[in-house]
């Protein structure tokens, strides 16, 4: 083992770096962006890919500093330079800790790596489950937003071919022509899943590519293409190569998605419009419209596409146009979205029929709208962001994913970040139970369940996307948890999962109030549920791993937030 030394000088440069790798991995580091010294030895270390990107353009992202004492230290080892290409102790027979690591880890990833799918003698993915069963309907095809856990999975360990591999292939689909009943799509839509198809007539494979036109209820799935672009940043953030982001295919793929997600239209709102089910609650749960989850991942996409277009003639345009849609968009959603006791008691005293651009009520929300269930599961001190707002409409929902995902795309500010932890912490019987994580709070029951769902017979109440609880926003969780400077929150939640994912063969969800039961229609040996868990017990390990999935604060935007905040340091 080769040992490089990193210390970090007062203006944030690099001097030195100080962790084990290999003499091969250490090869594998990009030091073109460094000064001209000996490799081996102590060196200053250029800025980032995404601190010279951000730093150029008209937006500006800087690093924001801990309110909280005991958050000192944590902050300080995140500030650290992450190491490309560095491997995880997980691989070995001890942690970089010093300390065993947890049985279910060399499991895991030997389940994780039976998943692996091949493309022509080349990993490109996962499967979506090991399933033994007859009927494996599409859980034996490779979705974009499930392979994401995996793909983390794997950088973090050292392991980014496979990533890159996925990357290429699912940009070539993109570029097919997809219609679905004789109607096109929209040039730049990402595909749900693919599989590889072997002929062995012809001992030829191809990949066979879903748009929707095979999915439950045929809708398209907006959330790939954020996924994609997320997932591009993180191989670039920890491979430290920035040559994949910047091949003329890969601009194009984050130009179309752009285009196609900041086209102009009737809509008043800087949030995308979008149709249910077309995220991973993929089934009609009344997630339409304008849902937390499709905001933040599209809030999180814009910044991480800022960060990798080139500042070419191409480029530049699409940079603008983000630069604007971002600024709107974070206003938006931190004021129209965010909900505490402060804004909960202003919506129960809204008047309503207000008209002019003074209106405070300016979705026209009636107060009798408000849940019962709301009032006593808002906490003194906390706070989330709502499901969805719409005219006439607010869904008060928590939704995880969509909540984390503010978190670590820093839509959410350092207050809001806090409130959100805040809330988890309060209501932990409620959101976490005996199995993280639910993916939404409350399940819709009787009735409601009835006309929102369809009579969805999979959606019954605390089932599946109905208030289900799912193993794998574990990562999401403890990605949060480590951001804001809370990791005990995650580590309790990843020792409850420890207590029963593996014993019961890693399913997909668990049912019931306290996700106590397995799903009744759970699939065993879920990948992303396997990955989630890799991940998360990864990050907690070098927490220098959050930054391939967490962006810093935008300081110009953080200002316009301070009315909405849940409660000040």
């Amino acid at each position: 083992m080769s040992k490089l030394s990193v210390d970090v000088t007062q203006n944030g440069s690099v001097k030195s770096i100080d962790t084990s790798c290999t003499v091969d991995e250490i090869e594998e580091f990009d030091f073109s962006r460094l000064p001209d010294r000996p490799r081996p030895l102590n060196m200053e270390r250029q800025r980032s890919f995404d601190e010279r990107s951000l730093s150029e353009l008209p937006i500006g992202f800087s690093p924001h500093p801990s309110s909280r004492a005991e958050n000192t230290r944590l902050l300080d080892h995140l500030d650290c330079v992450f190491s490309p290409g560095r491997r995880s102790g997980f691989n070995t027979p001890r942690s970089q800790t010093g300390f065993e690591p947890h049985p279910m880890v060399a499991e895991a990833w030997d389940a994780l790596r039976r998943t692996l799918v091949y493309f022509r003698g080349q990993p490109v993915g996962t499967i979506a489950a090991l399933d033994s069963s007859d009927e494996k309907l599409n859980y034996d095809q490779v979705f974009v937003r499930d392979f994401v856990p995996s793909a983390l999975a794997f950088l973090m360990n050292g392991e980014p071919e496979i990533v890159k591999n996925f990357l290429l292939k699912t940009l070539r689909l993109q570029s097919w022509e997809k219609k679905i009943d004789r109607f096109q799509l929209g040039e730049g839509v990402m595909p749900a899943s693919f599989k590889v198809l072997h002929d062995p007539v012809r001992n030829t494979e191809t990949l066979i590519a879903d748009f929707g036109e095979s999915a439950i209820g045929r809708v398209a799935p907006v959330d790939s293409g954020f996924w994609w672009i997320i997932l591009l940043r993180a191989y670039t953030k920890s491979t430290g190569d920035s040559s994949l982001a910047e091949m003329p295919e890969c601009q194009k793929g984050i130009r179309l998605i752009m285009s196609l997600c900041l086209s102009e239209g009737f809509d008043t709102f800087p949030t995308l419009l979008c149709a249910d089910g077309c995220c991973m609650i993929d089934r009609r749960m009344g997630v339409y419209g304008y849902p937390i989850e499709i905001q933040a991942l599209f809030f999180m996409a814009l910044r991480c596409a800022l960060l990798l277009l080139k500042q070419d003639a191409e480029g530049k345009e699409f940079v603008e146009r983000i630069v604007k849609r971002l600024h709107a968009l974070s206003f938006h959603m931190r004021s129209y979205f965010w909900l505490d006791l402060k804004q909960l008691n202003g919506i129960y005293r809204y008047k309503t029929e207000e008209y002019s651009h003074t209106a405070v009520n300016k979705f026209n929300v009636m107060p009798d709208s408000l849940p019962e269930w709301i009032f006593d599961f808002m906490p003194t001190h906390g706070g989330y962001f709502i499901g969805n707002v719409g005219p006439s409409k607010m869904d008060f929902r928590w939704f995880c994913l969509g909540n984390c995902i503010a978190i670590l795309s820093s839509l959410a500010t350092l207050e809001q970040s806090h409130a959100i932890m805040d809330l988890i912490e309060s209501r932990w019987e409620e959101l976490v139970g005996d199995m993280p994580l639910k993916v939404c709070y409350p399940a819709i029951e009787s009735h409601e369940w009835r006309i929102v769902t369809g009579c969805d017979p999979k959606n019954t109440r605390w089932s599946y996307h109905n208030g289900g609880s799912w193993p794998v926003l574990l990562w999401l969780l403890t990605a949060a948890c480590i951001k804001v400077g809370r990791p005990q929150i995650a580590r309790h939640a990843i020792e409850l999962a420890e207590t029963r994912l593996l014993k019961d063969n890693w399913p997909e969800y668990y049912d019931g109030k306290l996700g106590r039961y397995i799903g009744k229609q759970a699939r065993k040996f879920q990948t992303w549920s396997i990955a989630g868990y890799l991940v998360a017990k990864m990050m907690l390990e070098d927490p220098s791993h959050l930054g391939m999935v967490a962006l810093e604060e935008d300081k110009q935007m953080t200002p316009l937030m301070r009315r909405s905040a849940s409660w000040t340091f």
